[in-house]
């Protein structure tokens, strides 16, 4: 008899997409908690030191795996402001443009892989860049702005975390020889320092220890929800080819605008909804299946 589980791209497929929805969602977490009194840092604070718990009760060789390979720290760093700079942002400003703006992909990659893979960028990509590009250029284009620019504290932030989030994902190119439990304790550490240590600076308003239960009711179920989702790109990701795990993951972008609309958290403009599409079609373009990749060693 056939079942769900003998389907091999079904369930890693659902797997994904559960991922890209709970991610995608504007009413969620870290805006929920941020209603509640809880800064974005210390919330981000809060879930990354759930996470690591679990994992070390789970993996406790990781922390071993972590001492060996001391340049994941760099990793670590990356991760962390990823994660700062993108639940910051959701919380300061249109949810649309701030995912946008995150999701410029295309843009960073192409130099960081020049830089740290060594893989020079081929015709299409850089193709893909000035797709990528153009479409910033009309995400950040604002009525009587005579130059678009970014804006404002959330746009800075979005644009920091997609950065750090393309650099997270180089390094992890890079160094996919390392025992996978350390990288993730790197990841989850920086995570936990950076929101944590920007939050005891005193830049994220009240401790957590003055919140009330429903606030750490709402802690407690993000890193529940964070945990699942992470098992649930890792389980999908570890078996799906690479462009249709992509493909999946840009269902955020798609999920994010079309939910913020209809619960009236953002209102983009025609120019957001343009450069949305070029930045998306740059994304599709780089991952689509069946194309090939050359890649020139510099």
């Amino acid at each position: 008899m056939t079942t769900l589980s003998s389907h091999t791209g079904t369930l890693p497929a659902l797997a994904l997409a559960s991922h890209a929805r709970a991610r995608g969602l504007p009413s969620t977490p870290p805006n929920a908690l941020h209603a509640q009194g809880l800064h974005t840092r210390w919330s981000t604070a809060i879930v990354y030191a759930g996470a690591l718990v679990g994992l070390l009760v789970w993996r406790p060789g990781s922390v071993r795996g972590l001492i060996a390979h001391p340049h994941l720290l760099a990793l670590a760093a990356a991760a962390g402001l990823t994660n700062v700079g993108f639940n910051w942002a959701v919380t300061l400003g249109d949810v649309v443009r701030v995912t946008l703006l995150f999701y410029l992909m295309p843009l960073w990659s192409i130099g960081l892989a020049w830089w740290l893979l060594r893989e020079r960028p081929t015709g299409a990509a850089l193709g893909r860049l000035a797709l990528a590009f153009t479409g910033l250029v009309l995400v950040l284009q604002r009525p009587g702005m005579a130059w678009p620019w970014p804006s404002g504290a959330a746009d800075w932030l979005a644009l920091m975390g997609g950065f750090c989030f393309a650099l997270t994902n180089a390094l992890l190119r890079r160094w996919r020889d390392t025992p996978q439990e350390a990288r993730v304790l790197a990841m989850f550490g920086g995570g936990l320092t950076m929101a944590g240590g920007l939050a005891l600076l005193g830049l994220a308003g009240a401790a957590p220890a003055a919140l009330s239960p429903a606030a750490w009711a709402w802690a407690l179920g993000l890193t529940l929800a964070f945990l699942s989702g992470n098992l649930a790109l890792q389980y999908g990701a570890a078996r799906l080819p690479a462009q249709v795990t992509a493909l999946i993951m840009l269902a955020e972008v798609v999920i994010a605008a079309v939910s913020a609309v209809l619960l009236g958290a953002a209102t983009p403009t025609a120019w957001t909804w343009a450069g949305g599409v070029l930045i998306v079609s740059a994304a599709v373009l780089s991952i689509r299946p069946g194309r090939r990749h050359p890649v020139r060693r510099g």
